[in-house]
């Protein structure tokens, strides 16, 4: 079944695509000129594929084994939301003509969008597998999970992982309680983006710290790359601050606040942007290790 998607501003897929080779909680294949997609829909759970290209026209998804009316419709949206077509990006360039941070970024990942978790559920299953480990560490883990327990290589729908995870290397056993806890939850309609959507960001953040193993940093990664809000901005990322701080050469809080203010109403995309200029120019996630490298302002390079 094919389907097809008109972004309103620029988006490129081969960027998408290079920040999913470059964040290891992310995974799709990347076949040559296309993403391909294995995933529990958000809600239904039932596990669909697709593969994703572009043309100088639009975006075009082609659904494998072709799934009922209703699902293939559920996941033409999680497709839509994961590559952030739904939000209209028309303004996003306006803002790199005010701002020169912004517009050297923007020149250096051109078409750059979020691209976010398949779900906010698996979002949420990312934040506890990879607490006090490394995010290469998590994401082994992750992807093991996906080979043994889900289906078609997608991460295990909540009725899976409640039921069938028991052990796993990599994991404690506080950690595999708080997965399960969260899988039934997410049976329970707790996690879905329609769900997380329809509440403030505050409430969202006070709903999602209900769950086990889920604080305040794990509860903005859900609310902005699992749920795609594109006007979040995060509290507790010290790497997003440490870039912010390098990229505008200034450690002054309220001249930092009136930066971050003047990003609206794309706050999270200037962030995503400033997050793959840091590890463009650091490699700490690739590495597994923090950065200690002074950067220069991405206007002045």
């Amino acid at each position: 079944m094919a389907i097809t998607f008109h972004p309103l501003g620029q988006f490129s897929l081969t960027a998408a695509a290079t920040f999913v080779e470059g964040f290891p909680g992310t995974q799709a294949e990347r076949p040559p000129e296309a993403l391909r997609y294995a995933w529990a829909v958000d809600g239904d759970w039932r596990t669909v594929q697709a593969t994703v290209r572009q043309d100088d026209e639009a975006i075009h998804a082609e659904l494998s084994d072709q799934p009922p009316a209703e699902l293939a419709r559920q996941a033409a949206r999680d497709l839509e939301r994961m590559l952030s077509l739904d939000v209209d990006g028309t303004d996003f360039a306006a803002l790199g003509e005010r701002d020169d941070v912004v517009r050297a970024l923007q020149r250096r990942f051109p078409g750059l969008r979020p691209v976010l978790f398949y779900t906010p559920y698996e979002a949420a299953a990312w934040a506890i597998i990879g607490q006090r480990i490394r995010m290469t560490q998590a994401a082994t883990v992750k992807e093991r999970l996906s080979d043994e327990l889900g289906k078609s290589g997608a991460f295990p729908a909540p009725a899976l992982l409640a039921s069938a995870l028991r052990t796993q290397p990599g994991l404690t056993d506080r950690k595999i309680g708080q997965l399960r806890a969260l899988a039934t939850a997410a049976q329970d309609a707790a996690l879905t983006r329609d769900r997380l959507r329809a509440m403030t960001y505050e409430d969202g953040l006070e709903h999602l710290q209900q769950l086990p193993g889920i604080g305040p940093f794990s509860a903005e990664l859900i609310l902005i790359r699992g749920a795609g809000n594109p006007d979040a901005l995060p509290d507790h990322d010290t790497r997003l601050d440490d870039a912010i701080r390098s990229a505008y050469s200034t450690s002054d809080d309220a001249a930092i606040h009136q930066i971050t203010e003047s990003w609206r109403p794309y706050r999270a995309w200037v962030a995503l942007l400033l997050r793959a200029w840091r590890e463009a120019e650091t490699g700490e996630i690739a590495r597994g290790r923090r950065s200690t490298t002074r950067l220069q302002p991405p206007n002045a390079t």
